[in-house]
């Protein structure tokens, strides 16, 4: 596939009628996660003032994560990937339900973790089987333009979700008084998962041609061989694994809002949306010009600015200089995020898909969740504003190793065709 050519017209892939469809239920679907995520960080540190109980938040995610998807990623590339996503955005309704009753009822925190777990669960085996679905749906000639467009729109999503979520839990605690700012939060985010769930309905069936194969520890593990085996992938996926796992500065922001900027939910909904903003206008930019040459080297100088970002947010006690380091953090992400799924997209059979992409979001989830638990453990551990600093150093430092030690192919990789030849110089 010759994925560095342009589509003449960029806009065409929205004349595939699944694939949007398919984009406006996870863009309302992540707004309502994004808004779940802003009420439920605001409402724990609220409730506790520990900022270990933000890196909970995380931990609570992405253990029952780890523990099933493998076996969702098979689960993936045996059943129908629609039902399985519109099952999970099913369940996303129910957690959000649940979180709405246990805040009415003011329960505690014990409740909310638990009901996480469950969005935990959902995310192991929705999160496989949606990597995997793009390229069922769209033509090889325009995945690069479809996969880019779908990460614009999940940060766009990312802007929106926090803001609004912000802003109604402020204006909820303004008119309704104390406490009722979460409930109506997690009312709002239900309603957009109802709308999720009913435009993936709509997605046409699609007969599955595939062999069924046996469950088995050779079948599990088939992605996790294949993603071993491809260095340039390996190298891809690590990178982010520890790049964000050190430089998880977002989980700290509830704390960094209240305590570094003085500040209220409305703020915190602005700073949590900033990463968004900047990783959205990214992801337009590269669904009409992706990138197609020095793609190693530019993937690094993403990651590398992701840290320098991240240094200055811990460093700064301006909100619009926090603002602007949030954002140049989130382009750094998206041109990371871009790279790494036409690696693992491009390379990957569609039986394995599946497999692939949940040993994929292993990584992501690893960087994500248990990256936040890091940072509120050394938050906990070394004070906030030198976990953040931290984070963001080490984030650099992981670059250099990455490019320099670990991973050098990579680093001189120039294109994404001909992958084989970066294969051939891994081994």
């Amino acid at each position: 596939m010759d994925c560095d050519r342009r589509a003449p017209n960029g806009y065409a892939i929205f004349k595939n009628r699944d694939f949007t469809l398919y984009l406006g239920s996870r863009f309302f679907a992540a707004i309502a996660t994004q808004m779940l995520i802003m009420a439920v960080g605001w409402q724990v540190y609220h409730i506790t003032g520990r900022v270990l109980d933000l890196g909970l938040i995380g931990l609570s995610q992405f253990l029952p994560f780890l523990c099933l998807v493998l076996f969702s990623g098979h689960v993936a590339d045996q059943f129908d990937r629609r039902l399985i996503i519109l099952l999970g955005h099913c369940s996303y309704a129910l957690c959000a339900l649940l979180l709405l009753y246990f805040a009415w009822q003011q329960t505690g925190t014990l409740p909310i973790f638990a009901v996480l777990a469950i969005l935990g669960v959902t995310r192991a085996f929705q999160v496989p089987a949606s990597q995997s679905f793009i390229p069922t749906i769209v033509p090889a000639a325009t995945l690069s333009s479809a996969l880019a467009i779908n990460s614009s729109a999940n940060q766009v999503a990312v802007i929106v979700g926090p803001s609004v979520g912000g802003i109604v839990y402020a204006l909820a605690e303004a008119r309704f008084g104390h406490n009722s700012g979460a409930p109506v939060v997690y009312g709002a985010a239900t309603a957009l998962v109802l709308i999720a769930i009913a435009l993936v309905a709509l997605i046409a069936q699609r007969r599955r041609v595939s062999t069924r194969s046996s469950l088995s520890w050779g079948t599990l593990l088939q992605g996790l061989r294949f993603v071993w085996h491809r260095k340039t992938v390996l190298g891809a996926i690590s990178l982010d694994l520890f790049a964000v796992l050190f430089g998880g500065a977002t989980a700290l922001l509830p704390a960094y809002t209240r305590d570094v900027l003085h500040a209220g939910p409305e703020v915190f909904g602005y700073l949590r949306a900033a990463p968004g903003v900047g990783a959205g206008i990214m992801g337009l930019w590269l669904a009409f010009r992706p990138i197609s040459r020095h793609v190693g080297a530019t993937m690094f100088g993403g990651v590398a600015a992701f840290g320098l970002a991240t240094v200055v947010l811990g460093l700064t006690h301006v909100f619009w200089v926090a603002m602007i380091a949030l954002v140049v953090l989130g382009v750094g992400d998206m041109i990371s995020v871009f790279v790494r799924s036409m690696l693992v997209q491009l390379q990957t059979p569609d039986e394995i898909r599946g497999r692939v992409s949940a040993v994929n979001s292993v990584f992501i989830g690893a960087s994500n969740e248990l990256g936040e638990f890091e940072s509120g453990t050394t938050a906990a551990w070394f004070g906030l504003v030198p976990a953040i600093v931290l984070g963001g150093v080490a984030t650099m430092l992981v670059t250099v190793l990455w490019s320099r030690v670990f991973f050098p192919q990579l680093w001189r990789m120039q294109t994404f065709q001909h992958l084989e030849v970066y294969e051939a110089d891994a081994t």
